[in-house]
């Protein structure tokens, strides 16, 4: 397998598990399993999605990656801006932090630092749930420039250093396994490079042994969330068995299944991810004159930020 396959795989597969796990969002553990007992997933649609649509997960990653080849690298006012006309246009879904903090009418450098400072929790996986595009695109910078990166756009949107930390392990992750190594064995690497604060933490819910079931929060936290991830990559041997086992968690299940794709699609490539799923995969961009994205546009972006 070659790195573009892996490269292709992490925009696409964490699309993919972001519209195969939309119908089942705050829905219990096992509904996937019941709705299809012969263990063939399909994008069934529901819950206000129609089949193979993404949520807010891949649109915000677009948009990160758009920002990314049009101005060479990082411009935060640049994604700031583009999340907010994306906000304005009223997505289907967008996260109550997100939503507050793109729309309070403070500059993009002050307005998640405003929002944490006066509600005191934003450890939501929303900044995790984007990152799939910026982790292609900086893998080829080194460890500690990838993890830098993650911070400073998640810091966009989340001001609690938890989020920020979580996003960057996913980046480190995601780059070792594009070079073809396992991104599980690279944890304790990653976690080095954690705050310390944050540090003990991150290193309970990405150990070996956790167990969803452990997790002290809803996966809609950014620890259980990337912790289910892994768990789900570290209990199955293949893409659509990881999508599935994540998406059988329940919960914030087109977000866990979002990061498990990134991870999975990275370390399997493009070609694990069965055609029954692209094929319906779309991806609309609200506020954007109308622009959908199927997989194929995905997989050119993919290549384009590698």
């Amino acid at each position: 397998m070659n790195r573009a396959d892996r490269v292709v795989g992490t925009v696409v597969g964490s699309a993919v598990g972001d519209a195969l796990g939309a119908p089942f969002e705050f829905g219990l553990a096992g509904a996937l399993s019941e709705r299809f007992p012969d263990g063939v997933a399909t994008m069934c649609g529901g819950g206000g999605w129609d089949p193979g649509e993404a949520t807010d997960d891949t649109q915000m990653a677009v948009l990160i990656g758009e920002s990314l080849l049009e101005y060479g690298g990082l411009e935060l006012p640049d994604i700031f801006r583009r999340f907010q006309r994306w906000a304005a246009a009223e997505p289907k879904d967008i996260g109550l932090q997100t939503e507050d903090v793109l729309t309070n009418g403070e500059p993009w450098d002050f307005a998640a630092a405003l929002h944490f400072q006066l509600n005191g929790r934003a450890a939501g996986n929303g900044s995790l749930m984007r990152a799939a595009t910026s982790a292609v695109y900086f893998a080829g910078a080194g460890q500690e420039a990838t993890m830098d990166a993650a911070r400073r756009t998640a810091a966009l949107t989340h001001g609690d250093r938890a989020a920020w930390e979580g996003t960057a392990v996913f980046h480190d992750l995601v780059r070792v396994a594009l070079d073809g190594a396992d991104p599980l064995a690279a944890v304790p690497g990653a976690l080095a490079l954690v705050h310390p604060d944050h540090r003990a933490r991150w290193a309970t819910v990405l150990a070996p042994g956790w167990h969803p079931d452990d997790a002290t929060e809803f996966n809609g936290a950014v620890w259980p969330c990337l912790g289910s991830a892994l768990w789900a990559l570290r209990t199955t041997g293949g893409f659509e068995d990881a999508l599935c086992a994540a998406i059988d968690l329940g919960g914030d299940t087109d977000t866990v299944a979002a990061v498990t794709g990134g991870l999975a699609g990275a370390v399997y490539g493009a070609a694990a991810i069965p055609e029954r799923w692209t094929g319906p995969l779309h991806v609309p961009l609200p506020g954007y004159d109308g622009r959908v994205l199927r997989a194929p546009a995905l997989a050119e972006l993919a290549l384009r930020l590698a």
